[in-house]
């Protein structure tokens, strides 16, 4: 009876650390979601208004609609990494350029594939 137990508590510990391998996600911190709803919105609020938001007095493109931005998504990275004073520099009211980690926002999402939502 007593190798039966043994036997039976050997099985049972090796279900159990099969069943913990390392290739699961446990404990893995994911990366927020980059989306223009979520992620670049925000940025274009605060940071091109008025010129590219209609509802606030813009009358340039406006960037308040996914379409436009994943379409111009090229040129809007380019004039965000121009340095202040160079011709096409935005934003353009600001007078500072955008951090790094605000443009790299537009770089990824144009990366991982421009999604929406």
């Amino acid at each position: 009876m007593k190798k039966v137990l043994v036997l039976f508590s050997g099985f049972l510990t090796l279900f159990f650390l099969v069943q913990c391998s390392s290739g699961k996600k446990a404990g893995k911190a994911s990366a927020p979601r980059i989306t223009y709803e979520n992620s670049l919105t925000p940025i274009i609020m605060d940071n091109c208004v008025p010129c590219h938001v209609p509802s606030k007095g813009g009358n340039k493109k406006p960037y308040d609609n996914y379409q436009n931005v994943k379409t111009d998504i090229d040129e809007i990275i380019r004039r965000i990494e121009l340095e202040p004073g160079q011709r096409g520099f935005m934003p353009f009211k600001k007078q500072a350029k955008l951090s790094d980690s605000l443009i790299n926002v537009f770089k990824q999402w144009k990366d991982t594939g421009l999604k929406e939502k």
